[in-house]
């Protein structure tokens, strides 16, 4: 079981502070650190900073719109990532959803699912060095060929997914699936989906590696790293779009879910975090004391079919949340 890091989602101070958290993370024995391609710094350049700043630690992106870049541009930038990371890179893959890919991109958020399929078709392509054809209903590409030398272990690419049929297509056709915001059950019958597509595929599931995103936070102060997620998990609910909310709905939390997503921006936000229902924090993060934290991942990564948990935190926690929180939860403790 690898235990990863999520390096945080929210503003930090400058690149070399994330440098120094996967620095730290490295130091602490975690198996990668991850990092997200949302609103802030590129993941690209980022990473390749950390490259740089490390030596053992596998780096990520998870996730890395698949809107925002073409296919063969993606094959590229993995190719690249591989280079000089000296074959510690590992792609991740989605779709986002239309309030980043249609506001903030201007690109038309269409049949994800297709798109994300013809997407790893084009990557694998184009990091096996050979010519790129390909006939699909989104790419149709001839001629492309990597002018370098492909990388003599390509990278493994990963889609996420929060849906049966997202979750089918990463087993059927990634290397991986990284998963985020479900209960443990809801964690366990979207195994059942990527299983399925992995035999469809027939892929070895073996091969195959599922990450779970873990919203953590580690304070003393129970209540106030509780409130940190639960204020975390609202957010993406209640303003990120459809999709967090769906997949909320999905696992039995259909009322509170839809509750949530209605009153975030006409209601009293802080009165919805309040009302969080304390057992399904529990289900759904990490937050509270040392010690029930460090019970609390292990209960996630005990789940069968999982092989590694990321470490990720709450939008608002400060630096020494994160540090403390990386701290308490690294590998060795």
């Amino acid at each position: 079981m690898a235990r990863d890091v999520f390096l945080p989602v929210a503003a930090q101070p400058s690149v070399d502070t994330l440098v120094e958290q996967a620095q730290t993370a490295e130091e602490l024995g975690y198996d990668r650190a991850w990092l997200p391609e949302t609103w802030g710094r590129d993941a690209v350049t980022t990473l390749t900073s950390i490259a740089h700043g490390t030596e053992e630690i596998g780096i990520g992106t998870s996730i890395m719109p698949i809107y925002s870049r073409s296919a063969a541009l993606i094959g590229q930038t993995a190719a690249t990532l591989q280079e000089v990371s000296d074959g510690r890179f590992r792609l991740g893959l989605g779709p986002s959803g239309p309030i980043v890919i249609e506001n903030w991109h201007g690109k038309d958020f269409a049949n994800p699912l297709k798109y994300t399929r013809e997407t790893v078709d084009v990557v694998k392509q184009v990091l096996s060095g050979e010519r790129v054809s390909y006939d699909g209903e989104y790419y149709d590409l001839d001629g492309f060929r990597l002018r370098c030398e492909p990388p003599e272990q390509p990278p493994g690419i990963d889609a996420a997914g929060m849906g049966p049929k997202s979750v089918e297509l990463a087993g059927r056709f990634a290397d991986g699936w990284h998963a985020l915001m479900l209960t443990k059950d809801g964690l366990r019958d979207r195994l059942d989906d990527f299983d399925h597509g992995a035999d469809l595929g027939d892929r070895d599931r073996s091969d195959q590696e599922v990450t779970v995103s873990l919203t953590c936070c580690v304070d003393e102060d129970r209540e106030r790293a509780r409130q940190l997620v639960k204020q975390h998990i609202c957010f993406y609910i209640g303003g990120m779009g459809t999709f967090y909310r769906d997949a909320l709905a999905r696992q039995g939390y259909e009322d509170l879910a839809h509750d949530i997503a209605d009153n975030w921006d006409d209601g009293d936000r802080e009165e919805i975090v309040a009302e969080f229902p304390e057992d399904l924090l529990d289900e759904l993060a990490v937050a509270g004391t040392p010690e029930e934290c460090r019970d609390r991942i292990d209960e996630f990564e005990a789940i069968d079919g999982v092989t590694s948990a990321s470490v990720s935190f709450p939008r608002a926690a400060e630096q020494a949340d994160i540090q403390r929180t990386i701290e308490t939860l690294a590998p060795e403790n």
